[in-house]
């Protein structure tokens, strides 16, 4: 049960403290809570009591030298007097709501889609809440923030790059009136988009691969061109095409932009849609249970998600959130939340003890400067043996790193970056492919998460199979920055409406796990 300390102040104020529920009524009064706000009403027959306990709090107040709290004290006693207006006793706004139609887990940019998406789509203006909670709305630790923010077409599944392609129209038009991201009166939103490209370089023995993959990206409506080694040399002279059997070329639609820009606006654009915001921890999922026999006569057990509590920050206490739908948009810590709703912690081999195959993996950025480096033209530019780089604003700075191998995969408990990691690992094969690299001076970098499908790098979308009311929007281990517009109204068409109707996202559903069925993204970076 949801336990609340009322109090004035710390220290001596603590002696004016109640404890109780959210509706609930003492000698001193009852307090009246709804919709996140709150307010002290006093009983007739409880007055007497309550001036004679606050004059004895008053009392000792001035004992024990807190004099200047007094004044607040006697203001608040009359301001409940009959007659008097009546003052908020106890600031409850930091509090969610005690019933919520959706709780979104994560404020990351893939919550904060589905969010839009699901008050864009619903059928009449208001009719769903929907909450969105997050731990922390600084996002000093967010995948979001810390992404190179880049966008491309060039994956290795038809489906990746229709999200791709559905995204950038989003981002094109995200300033238009009202249908997207538009506020009004408020300015619109620089995404600071450069759409410079995405370059990728393969082996000989990595050459058909890398054809095969634009053949249906072409297929799919992106405009992807390959190049020779010779005319990889005519367009982009500062590259040494050593070692280069194939390249591939997005012409249009793909480059980088700005993330904490659309992270920012899609926030704005959800609480001018009436979308509620809680900062505080999930940490327990109430659930109920039924069971179902299938067609072959195997016993299951279904479970629903009755109320999430949240744990507010800095505090002990929790809220409890009545809800229908859950969204599991956690990034990285998505696998630990599935794990609070039971999933994964069954008999191992069925569909019980399948676990959401999603965890923390630490990714460093680096930022270089090098006068003699490529210029405005420079496209973002995926190596042989994935390093990556692309230019960052206009003063001869560049970003860029390496995925590592399982082997070198880092501690993911912390965000400290490895500088000996650029040295050994990056460098050399920067300065191989782009000789003026050799001169560069690394001026910052930083880390980030991924968050890492271990089973096949793979988006998890959609329904839970027993856990009937929690959704999947995670796993995207990279790309899920900018499939966000795409997956938030994928996660959105199946709540309202029960199936995927933009595109088809079965492929990316949790079944998957547990069949053993991968669904291979190759084109990681």
């Amino acid at each position: 049960m949801f336990r609340r300390a009322l109090q004035f102040s710390s220290g001596p104020g603590l002696l004016f403290q109640r404890l109780g529920t959210r509706r609930s009524s003492s000698i001193l009064g009852k307090v009246e809570v709804g919709r996140g706000y709150g307010s002290w009403v006093p009983t007739a027959s409880s007055f007497v009591t309550f001036r004679a306990y606050a004059g004895r709090t008053v009392g000792l107040l001035r004992e024990e030298g807190w004099d200047g709290k007094v004044s607040k004290i006697k203001k608040t006693i009359q301001s409940i007097l009959p007659g008097k207006t009546r003052d908020s006793l106890y600031n409850t706004s930091h509090l969610p709501p005690e019933h919520s139609d959706v709780v979104i887990v994560g404020g990351g940019v893939l919550g904060l889609s589905v969010a839009f998406w699901l008050k864009k789509l619903e059928k009449k203006q208001g009719a769903i809440r929907v909450l969105v909670v997050d731990r922390d709305y600084t996002y000093s630790k967010a995948s979001t923030g810390l992404s190179v923010g880049g966008i491309r077409q060039q994956f290795s599944l038809p489906e990746n790059v229709q999200l791709s392609l559905f995204s950038i129209n989003f981002l094109r038009n995200i300033n238009v009136h009202a249908e997207y991201l538009a506020v009004v009166d408020a300015p619109p939103l620089d995404l600071q988009f450069s759409p410079s490209g995405y370059l990728l370089l393969a082996s000989e023995k990595d050459a058909a691969t890398l054809e095969k993959n634009v053949r249906m990206q072409r297929q799919e409506g992106a405009k992807v061109c390959l190049m020779s080694p010779e005319q990889l040399r005519n367009k982009f002279p500062w590259i040494n095409t050593e070692g280069v059997a194939l390249a591939s070329y997005g012409m249009e639609d793909e480059g980088w932009f700005d993330p904490w820009s659309l992270l920012q606006g899609l926030r704005r654009k959800a609480q001018s849609m009436g979308v509620l915001f809680c900062q505080g921890e999930v940490t327990r999922f109430v659930t109920s249970s039924s069971r179902m026999e299938t067609s072959s006569g195997e016993q299951m057990i279904l479970k629903r998600i009755c109320e999430v509590h949240v744990k507010m920050n800095h505090s002990l206490e929790y809220q409890p959130v009545e809800c229908a739908i859950v969204i599991n948009a956690g990034g990285a810590w998505s696998g630990q939340i599935a794990e609070l709703a039971g999933i994964g912690k069954g008999p191992p081999g069925t569909l019980e003890g399948t676990k959401l195959p999603v965890e923390p993996r630490k990714r460093y950025v680096y930022l270089w400067h090098c006068p003699q480096g490529p210029g405005l033209e420079a496209p973002l530019v995926t190596n042989t043996n994935g390093v990556y780089f692309r230019r960052e604003g206009l003063g001869n700075n560049y970003l860029g790193g390496r995925n590592p191998t399982e082997e070198e995969e880092p501690d993911p408990t912390n965000l400290e970056v490895d500088y000996d990691f650029f040295q050994y690992k990056v460098w050399p094969h920067l300065a191989k492919r782009v000789p003026a690299f050799k001169t560069l001076k690394v001026r910052s970098a930083w880390a980030g998460y991924y968050d890492y499908n271990t089973f096949d790098q793979n988006g998890v979308v959609g329904p839970h199979p027993l856990v009937v009311n929690m959704y999947f929007a995670t796993g995207f281990s990279g790309h899920g920055l900018q499939h966000a517009p795409a997956v938030g109204r994928a996660v959105a068409e199946m709540v309202l409406e029960g199936h995927f109707q933009t595109i088809n996202m079965s492929p990316f559903l949790f079944s998957r796990f547990y069949l053993g069925e991968k669904f291979q993204e190759c084109n990681i970076i």
